[in-house]
């Protein structure tokens, strides 16, 4: 039976208890490995690899003993309980394989669960699943994950209360992330919020999500934008030491101070103006924003777009000076230029 990818969401979080098995298919293995994992623990439980009641194989083994699968589906475990074989890596090749086993599944026999790459229409696994009657093919595809799967993730994750602007950040992250960072970050959130029934914040949502060498950016950015130049040398050093090139840190500004100018070029003002920015941005951030647009105003902004693209043109070229210095010396303008005539 062919799922439909909204049915194949429902499926995933409950799967049919008295099914044959689940063949799972798309092109991105880590969106394919975390739905196989849901289905897995769902159908066996938390504890099912330890109780012995799950039997891996891969298809490359399945190939060389097609016996295999037949055996593990009817063995019986010393641990009672649901039983799952699973076969990963699989392709068409492993097709005829497994096709007498389904034919010979029966009830009380362990799940059938398969996992694959892309498989087009015409696949011989494919038809195999979607044909038989109690077994399912669901595909796996590159979207980013709905509200209604991140709401899941949220309560495996025990986290019952978020904030609006907190979901809101969390499903910009969906957007953005692998699938298997954001199921990181959502876990990590659930321990984060460990005994604590208030509501989760931006704030809490930013403290899980990885951190990189943006943070650090931001820091810079941040600093500038306030005209807080006496602190634009310590954090260059430390950028510096984590590899951050000159070239990326202009590339940086210029991104941070467009979206200043477009926000203080908004009729309807700056807070409307970064409300339409994409991503979105939210919580103190925002805020912080849109008080540096409001401070530098449309004129400055330009100015300050100049020296960037100035500085810009400069390190891409033959030029003699420190590129370090270069970069440095505009941060310091810039934050003198705000103070100036803000």
């Amino acid at each position: 039976m062919k799922l439909s990818a909204r049915d194949a969401t429902a499926y995933f979080r409950k799967p049919d208890p008295n099914g044959a098995g689940i063949l799972i298919y798309g092109g991105d293995a880590m969106r394919v490995a975390l739905k196989r994992q849901e289905v897995i623990k769902a159908l066996v439980g938390p504890n099912g690899e330890e109780e012995m009641r799950l039997t891996r194989m891969t298809g490359a083994e399945l190939r060389k003993d097609p016996a295999m699968l037949g055996d593990a589906i009817k063995a019986q475990g010393f641990f009672p309980g649901p039983r799952v074989a699973f076969v990963e890596e699989a392709g068409d090749s492993v097709a005829k394989a497994i096709t007498p086993a389904l034919a010979d599944w029966a009830e009380g026999d362990a799940q059938i669960v398969v996992t694959a790459g892309q498989l087009n229409a015409r696949s011989s696994l494919r038809k195999l699943f979607e044909a038989h009657p109690r077994a399912y093919a669901a595909g796996v595809y590159d979207d980013p994950p709905s509200r209604d799967e991140i709401e899941g993730h949220l309560r495996d994750a025990g986290v019952a209360n978020v904030s609006r602007d907190a979901m809101d950040l969390i499903s910009a992250y969906a957007r953005e992330m692998a699938p298997g960072d954001l199921r990181q970050t959502i876990e990590k959130l659930g321990l984060y919020k460990l005994g604590d029934d208030t509501e989760a914040t931006v704030e809490d949502v930013e403290a899980c999500a990885p951190q990189s060498n943006e943070a650090g950016l931001d820091d810079l950015l941040n600093v500038v934008a306030d005209l807080n130049a006496s602190d634009i040398g310590p954090i260059l050093s430390r950028l510096y030491a984590q590899g951050t090139q000159p070239v990326a840190l202009c590339i940086a500004a210029m991104r941070h101070f467009r979206q200043l100018h477009t926000a203080a070029s908004d009729p309807g003002g700056a807070a409307a103006g970064i409300g339409r920015l994409k991503p979105p941005i939210f919580g103190p951030r925002r805020d912080r924003m849109v008080r540096q647009a409001s401070n530098w105003g449309r004129p400055n902004l330009e100015e300050a777009l100049g020296a960037i693209t100035e500085t810009d043109l400069t390190l891409r070229s033959a030029n003699t000076a420190p590129d370090r210095a270069l970069v440095e010396r505009m941060f310091i303008r810039l934050a003198m230029l705000g103070r100036r005539r803000g």
